[in-house]
């Protein structure tokens, strides 16, 4: 329909695949401190020639110096550069070193390290009797949401994790506030001990308020996950060889 085609990828950009070309898209916005584990502070943004040409194009006044694409465009041209704002040069050079340590794993190596965890972490969390707010087809490795059990103070069980095991878990948003819990794994986070600790401290934290979990099972279910995924991958190597 010649629609413009805007893409939300601020959990996303280097830990699953989004391929912006290939995909037709024509704008994308992500954040630095997200999956890419960089300082806050930057948003990575890409613009189709649709785009730039639709900007120029247009004849309502932009209200907001700092959003104006047309003058960031021309501060961004090399040719005919005008100012527009203080680059964040400290910012700067963080997120090119984090690229670096992204380019330094491999990209598809990033997305196979947080599907592998996911995947850990969804039986464990499954295995405690949790179950995922969308179906399987629609998980995002990097952002697990997860019902809240019924009768629990979920509030209560993040302010406890935070508090005795220093670990933040995101709460619910909008009409899904109080009754979903949002585990990330993201960038440097999204680790193996990460996983684990989550899972035994969650177990600790709903044993402790009467909630009949078990923490052992849990653990298994995760151990269980990783070793298939090993047995997966060797094969998949000696088929290769």
């Amino acid at each position: 329909h010649g629609a413009l085609v805007i893409v939300d990828a601020v959990t996303t950009l280097g830990v699953t695949p989004v391929k912006v070309d290939e995909w037709d898209i024509d704008a994308i916005y992500s954040a630095s401190q997200k999956c890419l584990s960089c300082t806050p502070g930057l948003s990575p943004v890409s613009f189709s020639d649709r785009v730039v040409e639709h900007v120029k194009k247009r004849k309502d006044k932009i209200h907001s110096w700092f959003m104006d694409m047309n003058l960031l465009f021309n501060y961004w041209n090399a040719g005919t550069r005008t100012y527009h704002h203080t680059a964040p040069t400290n910012s700067l050079f963080a997120l090119h070193e984090a690229l670096l340590l992204l380019r330094e794993e491999g990209l598809e190596n990033s997305w196979a390290r947080h599907s592998r965890h996911h995947f850990a972490l969804k039986a464990g969390l499954e295995a405690m009797g949790m179950k995922f707010l969308v179906a399987e087809k629609d998980q995002l490795p990097q952002m697990n949401a997860v019902l809240c059990p019924e009768g629990v103070d979920e509030a209560r069980v993040r302010s406890t994790l935070l508090t005795e095991f220093g670990l933040e878990i995101g709460a619910g948003l909008g009409p899904l506030k109080g009754r979903i819990w949002r585990f990330g794994l993201m960038g440097y986070s999204c680790r193996p001990d990460n996983v684990m600790l989550c899972l035994s401290a969650l177990g600790s934290v709903l044993n402790d308020m009467a909630l009949p979990v078990h923490v052992g099972d849990a653990e298994a279910a995760a151990h269980g996950a990783y070793a298939q995924m090993h047995v997966k991958d060797a094969q998949r190597k000696k088929r290769a060889a």
